[in-house]
């Protein structure tokens, strides 16, 4: 619940005028308790915008510069990102289930885990992510902003640029704490400005990239392990958006599916891509290892400042929705505070988390490979398993998905739904022995050769054996609530009082 109310929410009796709770500029009230119908509008059709605000960034850029970094060719490369970032399909289908439930993803995920099951596994995990992420857009925004003032004559005195940093993080939560309505309403001007920049910068890197460039032969022992890395780093882009109810749910329950799915993927698959590729032209002519640094030498003069600044605003933009949904999900550990709070206090953590890595830790990058690199063995199974939900399921109900006391719908066996736990726990545990990364190489991947197939067999693995457990050991399938069940107050309040989960019918 969001530390609002106590009692779920339910649909407005006919003829009552209904609060408006999500209005852009004004601060959103709700959180990650349902949404009734009276207060759902929209159109699939913004949730483009919202993806591709999100993901205009320079991460893409760097990811893109990375694959070459570590070996491959530049057709690898480019083969490397499309396929990897099919995931972004995956990312529009776990958005069904905003409209359907009326209620963010880490809310849903009390189906996947149980009402305490997800406070780990589904909450749990989604704000290390989300804080990993917001961390990352902080350092990378700040850097730049450094940069920045540096090339305007802005000089910032050694031993404060901690200031940036802080002033950085205050502008990547801004929007945030407004929520829903303010980024929604935000993000096609963001992602207008962004992209017609990126598409000058693209103009220039393939100007002076070089079509007959070759990395280092590598050798067939190496080649494979280093494009399944390759494709371990682009996937991991769209496997950390396992949140894309989030950013539905406000949306009219019998709005089509298929426009959810194709315009949430649309509109992270184009930008990711596209930048991702100008990423990889332009490692052919510079040192990608930091191009903040070196992007001057391919561009002209007065472009440098304008490369900067959409650093920093495609940072401080991603972050917006990254913080709203770690927001959500400290919300899903069973804090019962206002969604402003949950937002600031997570961006307090991220931001002193960002001042370590910036100015004290051992290397920026290799920090960010290594976390990129363990992130996929949590998220590849999660976003399967929460696929293989929805198929399963058809539907959700998103005021018993609210309804946290003993004997509801989704309280389990002592609030654990053990076919996810134990799916989740195993699918980590296969993509851990199949990982090689810069930290470790796991038992089954020694016995590859250095091959990392985590990224590919653990979701997997991780689905096929939730779709196996909920079929054949689950006893609560038959008395899951049906498509289009009705669960009104009452009946929440009967569930409440007995430690069984009875069938319910419309």
């Amino acid at each position: 619940m969001n530390g609002e109310s106590t009692t779920p929410a339910n649909s407005s009796a006919p003829g009552e005028v209904v609060e408006e709770t999500n209005r852009a500029g004004h601060i959103e009230t709700r959180g990650i308790d349902f949404i009734p119908g009276p207060e759902r509008h929209g159109r699939p059709f913004e949730l483009f915008w919202v993806w591709m605000g999100a993901n205009v960034n320079y991460l893409s850029f760097a990811f893109g510069g990375l694959l070459i970094i570590i070996g491959l060719s530049v057709w690898e490369a480019v083969v490397v990102t499309i396929i990897g970032n099919l995931w972004w399909v995956a990312v529009g289908w776990l958005s069904v289930s905003g409209p359907a439930s009326g209620t963010p993803s880490v809310t849903v995920m009390r189906a996947l885990f149980g009402i305490h099951g997800n406070r780990v596994f589904g909450a749990g995990q989604g704000l290390v992510i989300g804080l990993f992420y917001e961390v990352i857009n902080i350092v990378v925004a700040t850097f730049a902003s450094l940069a920045l003032l540096d090339a305007l004559g802005l000089h910032v005195p050694a031993g404060v640029e901690w200031t940036v940093l802080v002033i950085v993080a205050i502008l990547s939560f801004v929007l945030s704490i407004y929520g829903h309505a303010t980024i929604v309403k935000a993000s096609p001007y963001f992602s207008a400005a962004l992209a017609a920049a990126f598409i000058a910068l693209a103009v220039f890197v393939m100007q002076a990239a070089d079509f007959s460039y070759t990395t280092t032969e590598l050798s067939s022992a190496e080649q494979w392990p280093t494009i399944l890395l390759g494709y371990a780093i682009v996937a991991s882009g769209p496997l950390s958006w396992g949140t894309g109810a989030d950013y539905s749910r406000y949306l009219p329950e019998d709005t089509s599916k298929r426009g959810v799915i194709w315009w949430t993927a649309l509109g992270g698959f184009i930008p990711t891509v596209f930048i991702s590729l100008v990423g990889i032209f332009a490692a052919t002519a510079i040192d990608m290892t930091d191009p903040q640094l070196t992007i001057g030498q391919i561009v002209p003069g007065w472009f440098t400042p304008v490369f900067l600044g959409i650093v920093v605003v495609g940072s401080i933009t991603n972050n917006a929705v990254v913080a709203y949904s770690a927001g959500l999900s400290a919300q899903g550990l069973g804090i019962r505070v206002h969604r402003v709070t949950t937002v600031i206090v997570t961006g307090v953590i991220a931001t002193f988390a960002s001042l370590w890595l910036a100015f004290f830790s051992p290397g920026f990058l290799d920090t960010m490979e290594y976390a990129l690199e363990l992130t996929v063995t949590i998220l590849g199974p999660l976003i399967a398993i929460y696929s293989i939900d929805i198929w399963l399921r058809r539907n959700y109900n998103g005021i018993a998905l609210n309804d946290e006391r003993r004997g509801s719908p989704f309280w389990y066996s002592n609030g654990v739904f053990w076919p996810g736990v134990v799916s989740q726990v195993i699918g980590t545990a296969v993509s851990l022995m199949m990982s090689n990364t810069t930290l470790y190489m796991g038992p089954i991947s020694a016995a590859m050769e250095g091959a990392d197939l985590s990224a590919i067999v653990a979701p997997v693995i991780g689905g096929g054996l939730y779709a196996l457990l909920w079929l054949t050991t689950n006893p609560f399938k038959n008395r899951q609530l049906r498509p289009g069940a009705a669960l009104d107050i009452q009946t929440v309040d009967t569930l409440a009082s007995t430690d069984n989960t009875p069938e319910i019918t419309k």
